[in-house]
């Protein structure tokens, strides 16, 4: 079918359930950012393949809502498929809320709902029903993944399943519950020690789990676990049941019970099926705060990841500023030889998601992606931006450099040192305890702003431990999130600017939040950088920056070369310490 009789297809069977308005959401019960192929729902029905956004179809009206990282994209994407692209105003907001009539009759998958946006809908006075219109157009359905999952060893997790259940509990204890739901898949990986490769760069398991006093159940296909990791599990004190009977399990929560559960991260079809007399507390899952706080052995393991990615991103940028010229490199060839780079580093696991790599106007767009339609051939003039990253058993790294190719213009330095001066800004503070990610990021911005300069995207998020590379609680962006830093959490940095049609600057690495000093005022925090690998010196307009500035950055290319020395060449240990200087 095309997308033209599908949306013809989907409308007709709107009509005749007395639909005015349907809604496909980008979402699967678990509430990803990133989906198994089989709930890639808005790709089958429009062919957009950007990671967020929503559609909304009337009989007279089709149309996506989705942010600036994929306008491009989506003009591209939507051609002849019968949707219109509706560019959102404001990020990870359901604007199209505000376009729905609150007469018509709206339907969309409750499995694809979060409780949250449910909620939203009731406050707008909109009628919602739950239908599914694709699967019964979807023909050759991708199945739902049989992949075989693993249990992390303690030497990488370094607290056990037992442990890390017990902190759940003393959690749940707290906030006065008897019963848990957890559906997202990170912090089901992150409690039972088990890691899958269901979902593309997320080493993550379909699966879902119910917590009641002392029992635990974990939803999963039996056949993705051997014989080992079962009896693992069990002799944790986990029962195995099969993955689609989480429905009938929660509908025998007794009466009197009382269920946490996370409103953003559980569907509406689950949160429908709690019984009459459950008592219902929302906030986010205990797990999402635990996890983010990373344990000795993890924050350990973290930096022999640094150690191995920053070698990969060392040889590959030294290869890069050496072949250019004298062959033919693409956005995507150099994606695929950094790709190799990292393939060849101890305990690599995969990648934590698809390389950005844009080349002159392609990096002004902050998330693209290149496509054979859209590869672009990189030249000796310019910089090139490549944001990738790697997972490991030892951690998950994330990072984004400027290679410089060649001649630039005075505008590509200014903004390229600018970013570059809010990068140490935020990398070098010092901040009191309970110090939120809105508060950070106004430090991080002013450099930019100083120069009327800004970027619409967040300055950081935070990341997982050989787990998904955006996860919360924390994050640092203007979003007035009330969730302060806490040691041990892993936190990117990455400022940018962005000139559409001409270039765009991000520099980004990943910090490690640590104990500074206790003072007569307060406790103070700084940060650890972490991520290891030069930043490119080729660029950098010096009068731009204060001598604290360049002192960090020569701080921080001295501990590069010492942490990585041991594992390189001596030729390619000369090549770096010679790039490192200002």
């Amino acid at each position: 079918m095309t997308y033209l009789e599908k949306l013809k297809a989907i409308r007709e069977q709107m009509k005749q359930s007395g639909v005015d308005a349907y809604l496909i959401h980008s979402a699967d019960p678990h509430m990803s950012e990133y989906l198994p192929a089989h709930y890639k729902c808005i790709e089958f029905a429009s062919g957009f393949t950007g990671s967020a956004g929503t559609l909304v179809i009337t009989q007279d009206f089709a149309g996506l809502w989705t942010d600036s990282r994929y306008f491009s994209q989506a003009e591209n994407q939507l051609k002849d498929s019968g949707y219109e692209l509706v560019k959102l105003k404001i990020p990870h907001t359901p604007e199209y809320i505000q376009w729905l009539n609150p007469e018509f009759t709206i339907a969309c998958n409750f499995s694809l709902l979060s409780v949250t946006l449910a909620e939203l809908f009731k406050t707008h006075h909109l009628n919602v029903t739950d239908a599914d219109f694709l699967s019964p157009i979807w023909e050759n359905r991708p199945a739902l993944p049989l992949n075989p999952a693993f249990l992390l060893d303690e030497k990488y997790s370094g607290k056990s399943t037992v442990t890390k259940l017990e902190e759940l509990r003393h959690s749940l204890k707290a906030l006065g519950a008897t019963t848990h739901i957890i559906s997202s898949l990170d912090d089901l990986a992150w409690l039972f020690n088990i890691r899958g490769t269901d979902v593309k760069c997320n080493p993550v398991v379909l699966s879902f789990a119910l917590i009641q006093g002392d029992t635990t159940f974990l939803f999963i296909n039996k056949d993705k676990l051997s014989t080992e990791a079962a009896e693992e599990l069990k002799a944790a004190g986990v029962t195995l049941l099969p993955y689609e009977d989480i429905d009938s399990n929660i509908d025998l929560i007794p009466a009197g019970s009382t269920l946490f559960l996370d409103p953003k991260r559980n569907c509406t079809r689950l949160y429908n099926s709690v019984p009459e007399g459950v008592k219902i507390i929302l906030g986010i899952n205990p797990t999402t705060h635990l996890k983010s706080i990373k344990n000795s052995t993890e924050t350990a393991n973290f930096r022999k990841a640094m150690i191995n990615d920053g070698v990969a991103m060392t040889r590959f940028v030294k290869w890069l500023k050496e072949t250019i010229g004298t062959e033919k490199i693409t956005e995507l060839s150099a994606s695929k030889r950094l790709a190799e780079f990292r393939a060849a580093q101890d305990e690599f696991a995969g990648l934590s998601f698809d390389s950005i790599a844009g080349y002159g106007a392609h990096a002004a767009l902050p998330h693209y992606t290149p496509s054979p339609e859209t590869d672009s051939e990189l030249q000796q003039v310019g910089m090139f931006l490549i944001d990738s990253g790697g997972q490991y058993y030892t951690g998950t790294t994330d990072i984004t450099r400027m290679v410089i190719l060649g001649e630039l213009t005075a505008e590509e330095k200014t903004d390229y040192t600018l970013v570059l001066k809010g990068l140490i800004e935020g990398s070098s503070a010092r901040f009191p305890a309970g110090t939120c990610g809105y508060q950070l990021d106004s430090i991080i911005r002013k450099s930019l702003w100083d120069h009327g300069r800004n970027y619409g995207h967040g300055t950081g998020h935070g990341v997982g431990y050989f787990l998904n590379v955006h996860e919360g609680p924390q994050s640092i962006s203007p979003d007035n999130l009330p969730v302060p830093f806490k040691p041990g959490m892993v936190n990117s940095i990455e400022p940018g600017i962005y000139r559409p049609g001409k270039h765009g600057v991000r520099i980004e690495n990943l910090v490690l939040a640590i104990e500074d000093e206790k003072t007569e005022f307060a406790e103070f925090l700084t940060f650890e950088t972490i991520t290891l690998a030069l930043i490119d010196t080729a660029a950098i307009d010096t009068s731009l920056l204060e001598q604290k500035h360049i002192d960090w950055l020569n701080e921080y290319h001295s501990y590069v070369v010492q942490q990585l020395k041991p594992q390189l060449t001596i030729e390619e240990t000369r090549w770096l310490i010679s790039q490192c200087a200002i």
